[in-house]
């Protein structure tokens, strides 16, 4: 249990950071989000978790924040329980597989300028793609009977999180520095800099129950 909620905590955040960072670098991106969230849900109350089912922008910013940045680059080893043969390589069985998602997931003959942070993709040319293992060219939670089993917790979590964020707060950088974007290696790839940004309310005193 302590495995699971650790590894659970720990890939959320990092994520949550990976889509900070990307927004804070792209302004026209913030600002897209912002709007949506301005329009479908105002702000007249706050964000809720029903609210997040119409935010298909935000959807969008997730899914592409996971296809730059998956926390685990390197699937969970599998291991062949056959002699089989895959992309004409022949793996025998009891070998041990390990799979690029970073790389699957910047491959440029799935993905149209793949090293840049694009969410408009999943809403045009990659509209059907989802993060749930359906799609082999995003498979951030890996796929089949051994993919993430807190994929669906994950991606409610953080739409809501950064739905919030998004909603109540002006984002800046100090200096409005671009964010740096080295990584760093450890139990999942985060970044290498701590990641600093100034908050400043959007929403009125009111809405939180603190009065004028």
């Amino acid at each position: 249990m302590q495995q699971l909620l650790a590894g659970g905590v720990d890939t959320i955040s990092a994520t949550l950071a990976w889509a900070l960072s990307l927004l804070l670098n792209n302004p026209n991106v913030l600002e897209m989000a912002r709007a949506e969230i301005d329009k479908q849900v105002g702000r007249e109350r706050l964000v809720k978790e029903s609210d997040t089912k119409n935010l298909v922008y935000l959807k969008a910013v997730i899914k592409e924040t996971l296809r730059l940045h998956p926390v685990v680059p390197l699937s969970v080893p599998h291991e062949s329980i056959e002699d089989c043969v895959v992309g004409g390589y022949n793996i025998p069985k009891g070998t041990r597989l390990m799979m690029n998602l970073s790389k699957i997931h910047r491959d440029p003959n799935t993905w149209s300028n793949p090293h840049e942070f694009q969410p408009e993709r999943f809403l045009t040319s990659h509209q059907n793609f989802d993060v749930k293992g359906q799609h082999f060219d995003l498979i951030p939670f890996g796929a089949g009977r051994r993919m993430c089993p807190g994929d669906t917790f994950a991606l409610h979590e953080m739409r809501l999180t950064l739905a919030s964020l998004i909603q109540q707060f002006e984002l800046q950088t100090p200096s409005n520095e671009p964010v740096d974007m080295s990584e760093s290696f450890g139990i999942t790839v985060s970044k290498q800099m701590p990641l600093e940004v100034l908050l400043a309310p959007r929403l009125t005193r009111d809405m939180y129950g603190l009065g004028p």
